[in-house]
């Protein structure tokens, strides 16, 4: 079925599962404090995702949103994919340019990613026509404060973004994605036809569970996610933790709060072999920053309001790409 990496318990090795922000976090932490680990990843190098939208639209762009995994954790990085955890005998189962060409985007969804895709498009292609279809009135996500998600609106108008609000695309199985085509019709359950080149779909995550949910089936929450308790330690289990989208923790899924996430599951592999008590996770105020193009942007730190000048020079300008790179101690090209 596969190679296996081997979890002695008694020694406390850590295998971890993704190489996402919760995993390389973790990773650098058990490195830092020497604790013997196994990262385990499909790909062969870290995915910086928060930038990917940018990297559709300016060239050269995606190449610094890859970063080596081993050039980082050397033999502590394994690629491959999860295919099964083997609880009983604690084992790991294991087993690459078309903005450029539309003139007519058609982004379906307008949480935070639809909000900052439409946004990407315009400021790098103002003559671009740029719509984008959200089922529900108000933008960006509900956790976000009113206005926040209304400053979110004004800047897309501003851009000339088209909004189609209240709205939901009744034919998306039948449309083509991510590809260009000569006309592409796209329809609305209120009758509404938008003729374009492209379509981008941006309605939402889904977690991929394909890894744990035959092992873990009685302990996945209805997204897919694992269930959790106050120290992340999937329910039932002392020695086995989720963070990140696959944590099943009610509040929004982005990379910050992932790291979080890693520091307090590390935090908690090293308290539980020295009998020190477990330091729990408790999600905060929100801090969520919408970047808007490299100059543009609106958000909140910890429920407070913040504006232009701050997201731009905290997000906006690299999309964080410099913070990956450092966590990874390499050097961007």
């Amino acid at each position: 079925m596969g190679s296996q990496v081997s979890m002695n318990v008694g020694a406390v090795h850590v295998v971890i599962v993704g190489g996402g922000f919760g995993g390389i976090a973790a990773a650098s932490k058990l490195q830092a404090l020497s604790i013997p680990f196994v990262l385990v990843d499909m790909k062969d190098s870290f995915h910086h995702n928060v930038a990917a939208l940018r990297a559709s639209v300016e060239s050269g762009f995606a190449k610094k949103t890859f970063i080596s995994y081993s050039v980082t954790f050397g033999e502590s990085f394994r690629q491959g994919l999860v295919v099964e955890i083997d609880l009983k005998n604690q084992k790991v189962l294991l087993e690459d340019g078309e903005v450029q060409r539309a003139q007519s985007i058609v982004v379906v969804g307008g949480g935070s990613a639809g909000v900052e895709m439409a946004a990407e498009v315009k400021t790098d292609y103002p003559e671009k026509e740029v719509t984008l279809i959200h089922s529900q009135m108000a933008l960006a996500d509900k956790e976000l404060l009113p206005c926040v998600r209304q400053e979110a609106k004004e800047i897309l108008l501003r851009k000339g973004v088209q909004l189609l609000l209240s709205e939901r695309v009744s034919n998306l199985e039948e449309l083509p994605l991510n590809e260009c085509r000569e006309c592409i019709k796209v329809q609305t359950d209120k009758g509404t036809e938008v003729a374009t080149n492209l379509v981008i779909v941006c309605n939402g995550i889904k977690i991929n569970s394909s890894a744990y949910r035959s092992t873990f089936e009685g302990r996945l929450a209805s997204n897919g996610a694992l269930r959790v308790n106050q120290y992340l330690q999937v329910e039932g289990y002392s020695h086995i933790y989720a963070i990140g989208d696959c944590a099943d923790v009610k509040e929004p899924k982005m990379a910050y709060h992932a790291s979080l996430h890693a520091n307090v599951a590390v935090t908690n592999i090293l308290n539980s072999t020295q009998q020190r008590p477990l330091k729990a996770y408790t999600p905060g105020s929100l801090t969520f920053l919408l970047a808007l193009g490299r100059n543009d942007g609106v958000g909140q730190i910890s429920g407070f309001y913040v504006g232009r000048l701050m997201v731009r020079l905290a997000k906006s300008r690299d999309l964080l790409i410099s913070t990956s790179w450092k966590a990874m101690r390499q050097s961007p090209p």
